[in-house]
């Protein structure tokens, strides 16, 4: 009797946390705190992640090579309409409701979108950078972090991939990642990538490119927050002259990227 009325007086003095996990009630490793959300975000998104990504310019090779994009200024009016009016609005709603469905566990409807994302792609060379990146992405999750949903979805699309947006919002989903961040980070990456393409293609220094990123961090925000608020029945861009860019590129005789 002497040594449980110890222990009960040293519970109290235990720290919160340790307390927290004695009693068994813990929190999941699938709830993620924001700092450890935000790690994985970086982490997944970097140009370091094995997608692939530093070998697409999404027709921006062509535009330069055609003498529309030859400045900072000029890549940060092309990259602003395809974020807003092209690929990286309708990315962000596949990428939203693809989320939302996994969240939902509506599996249908989640193969759906994942099918009308891989077939909203307009050229040839656009449906192998979303679709590369997307099986490359659900092979490295797959490899080291871990989606049980996204490697099921992958599962029952196949022979088709999953298109980028769609494997990021399904492992996001797997990983509980608040939906908000992701998909701002999701737009985030695929301006910079862009961006990097254009230092290179153009070319720009280092310090334009960053400026052409802090100038375009707005509308990345701004995107972001109407995808939230979107449906599939918003999907759409009016961006020809990018799409055409990505047709052209097909036959462009001196080429660095794949897209």
């Amino acid at each position: 009797m002497v040594m449980i009325a110890a222990v009960v007086m040293i519970i109290p003095m235990i720290p919160r946390t340790a307390t927290t996990i004695l009693m068994g009630t813990a929190t999941s490793m699938n709830e993620p705190s924001a700092g450890a959300a935000l790690s994985r975000l970086m982490t997944w998104l970097s140009p370091s992640f094995p997608v692939g990504a530093f070998t697409y310019s999404h027709g921006l090779e062509w535009a330069v090579e055609d003498g529309t994009v030859t400045s900072a200024a000029a890549l940060t009016a092309w990259l602003s309409d395809i974020l807003r009016h092209g690929a990286g609005r309708s990315d962000a709603i596949l990428l939203v409701t693809a989320f939302r469905a996994a969240s939902g566990g509506r599996a249908d409807d989640l193969r759906e979108i994942a099918e009308l994302a891989y077939a909203l792609q307009p050229s040839r060379e656009r449906r192998l950078e979303s679709g590369a990146q997307g099986r490359a992405f659900v092979t490295a999750i797959a490899d080291t972090w871990g989606a049980p949903t996204l490697v099921d979805l992958a599962g029952r699309l196949t022979p088709n991939p999953i298109a980028y947006p769609v494997a990021v919002a399904v492992a996001a989903f797997d990983h509980q990642l608040p939906l908000t961040e992701t998909v701002e980070a999701y737009l985030t990456a695929f301006a910079a990538n862009l961006v990097s393409a254009a230092v290179r293609a153009v070319p720009l220094g280092q310090t334009e490119g960053q400026r052409a990123i802090r100038d375009l961090a707005p509308i990345v925000s701004t995107v972001a927050a109407d995808a939230l608020l979107a449906s599939l029945d918003d999907v759409g861009g009016a961006c020809l002259r990018a799409d055409i860019a990505s047709m052209a590129h097909e036959t462009q005789y001196t080429r660095l990227f794949r897209s």
